[in-house]
Parts: C-alpha cells; sequence; structure tokens
C-alpha cells in the first residue's frame, strides 16, 4: 500500500522525466539510427541462438524439433568427463591457451611503445605495414605457408638443417612441436594488428609530464616505465581481462588445419572435437553440451580476472 501511494505521488514527475527522454531521443535520432544495426545483428548472433543452448539438456531429434526432442538432463555431460578423452582436450585447450597469453599478450605493448619513440616517419610506416600486413592473411594461406616451410623434404629451415650435415625434422608431426609453431605463428600475425590499440592509447598520454620527465633529466626508459606505460594501463588491463576470458576460446581454423594424426594427441581441443562429434558425427546434443561448458567456463574466468582487476588496479571492464 505504501509502495502505491508512493508511485501515485511520484506519478507526475515520472511522466515529466519519460516526455524529456523521448524529446531527447527525438531530437538525437540519427545517433539511434546508427547504432541501431549492431544491436540488431548481436540480437540476432548472440541473443536468438541462445535458445539453442537447449539442446545441451536434450536427445536432439530432428523430425520433432527442439522444443519436441526428450529430456536426458546432465547425461551429456556425464558422457563428456567420463570420456578418457576428456581431460585430456580441456588440458591441451588450457595449454595453448595460457602459451598464448603469456608469450603473445607483452608483445604488442612492446611494439606500440617502440613504434611510439620513433621519429623517422618513413620508417615508422614502414615497420607498421611490414608488422601490420600478416594480420589480413587468411588462416588457409598462413597455415599452408608455415607447413611449406617446415616440410621436411622442400621446406627452408630443414634445408638450412642439412646445410650444416643435421637431419631433416618433421616439425608438424612432432607432438612437442606442434604448441610452439602454433603459439608463434599466431604472434607473427597478431603482434602488429594488436599494437594499434596500444599506439591509439599512448597517443593521449600527456605531453605536460613527458615535458617535465624531460627537465628532471629522466632518461628515455625512465619516461617509458613512470609516464607511458602508467597511462596505458587501463588498457592493458581491460584487454589482458577479456584475454583471461577467452583462455578456452582457442581459435578453429588454424587448429584444425594443422591437426594431423601424428600431433593430434596435443592438438585435439574443444571447439575441434565439438566440431568432429557434432558436425560430423551429427551428435548435436552432446557437442552443444560441451560448448556451453566451454562458455560457462569462460564467462567464470572473465568475472574472476575482472574482481581481481578492480582489486590490484581499479581498472575493468566493469
Amino acid at each position: 500500500m505504501k509502495a502505491n501511494t508512493e508511485y501515485i505521488r511520484h506519478k507526475p514527475a515520472i511522466r515529466v522525466r519519460m516526455r524529456t527522454g523521448f524529446k531527447r531521443m527525438l531530437n538525437h535520432w540519427p545517433l539511434y539510427i546508427l547504432i541501431l544495426p549492431p544491436i540488431i545483428y548481436i540480437a540476432i548472433f548472440n541473443y536468438v541462438p541462445m535458445y539453442g543452448v537447449l539442446l545441451a539438456f536434450k536427445q536432439y531429434l530432428p523430425l520433432e524439433g527442439i522444443i519436441g526432442s526428450p529430456w536426458v538432463g546432465f547425461s551429456h555431460f556425464e558422457q563428456f568427463f567420463s570420456s578418457p578423452s576428456s581431460w585430456r582436450i580441456i588440458k591441451n585447450t588450457i595449454l595453448i591457451s595460457i602459451y598464448s597469453l603469456v608469450a603473445g599478450f607483452p608483445l604488442p605493448i612492446l611494439l606500440a611503445v617502440a613504434l611510439n619513440e620513433v621519429r623517422i616517419k618513413w620508417f615508422k610506416k614502414t615497420v607498421q605495414m611490414l608488422t601490420y600486413a600478416p594480420y589480413f592473411i587468411s588462416s588457409v594461406v598462413l597455415v599452408g605457408i608455415v607447413m611449406q616451410v617446415l616440410d621436411p623434404r622442400i621446406g627452408l629451415i630443414n634445408q638450412f638443417i642439412q646445410l650444416f650435415g643435421g637431419e631433416s625434422i618433421n616439425f608438424m608431426g612432432d607432438p612437442q612441436s606442434f604448441r610452439s609453431i602454433y603459439v608463434w605463428m599466431g604472434i607473427w600475425q597478431g603482434t602488429g594488428y594488436g599494437a594499434i590499440i596500444y599506439l591509439a592509447a599512448l597517443a593521449g598520454v600527456s605531453k605536460d609530464l613527458q615535458e617535465a620527465c624531460i627537465i628532471d633529466g629522466a632518461s628515455k626508459i625512465r619516461r617509458i616505465w613512470h609516464v607511458d606505460l602508467p597511462s596505458i594501463r587501463p588498457t592493458i588491463v581491460i584487454l589482458l581481462v577479456l584475454n583471461v576470458g577467452g583462455i578456452m576460446s582457442v581459435g578453429f581454423e588454424t587448429i584444425y588445419l594443422m591437426q594431423n594424426n601424428l600431433n593430434l594427441s596435443v592438438s585435439e581441443i574443444i571447439s575441434t572435437y565439438v566440431y568432429k562429434v557434432g558436425l560430423i558425427n551429427s551428435n548435436y546434443g552432446f557437442s552443444t553440451a560441451i560448448g556451453l561448458f566451454n562458455s560457462v567456463i569462460n564467462l567464470i574466468l572473465l568475472i574472476i580476472a575482472n574482481f581481481t582487476a578492480r582489486k590490484l588496479t581499479d581498472s575493468g571492464l566493469w
């Protein structure tokens, strides 16, 4: 009763705020039209497919559809975790992701800081072009190049090894080499493009602080450590949180193209396993359950990483 009384008493003020908000929307309608396509895209491709999550708890029958298919509860999850290969697949996914994060995350920052200090414009543009270009190579072409370079018979690396009397090495068939090949190939492809965000952040660093450091006699290394890096720390933290939140989401295309029977013990990850089980074997409920497990773990890691970042640095996604 008290709540209803409060609502009636504030009803005129609520109406005024609604009218004011509506008028403001009309005055800025071009901006709302501008953000409408991304909202529609996200709704169609990110929220509508969530309906398919029901498959994780059902035995999907194409003729019955998602709603008509019988419920099986958590049997798909139990089947996955009781499988002898499940923990190996999870371990492979985590190891590759952590390797990529530890080796690859600092390099775009270092490249951006180095490029920011270059004063010769033609040299800076040349380095940027050479480091950005690999990002625009498709995964198929990139894997093809790597396989040609590492080929045991005609590969450039093996020819160099044989030139000094060594024996050729089947790099793509060596399980111990697979993770390093994948990670450093990805670093070569993405470091230049990843540095763009940090270069944009460095462009906003206060010139007054830079000049004050120069007047105080600080060296270039000191200016980078005490001015540039602290200024772009929020950007670094946000990207680190996003990367930690995607630890279980290793790229599917490149891994799948690099797989063979010799390296399958370390190259089989969750995304490739879901593809083989779900699309090739048509076991849609089982593959949806694995994908849902993967997404839930990523969400938990994202929340933990953001909470930790907030506690330590006062920066985060929310």
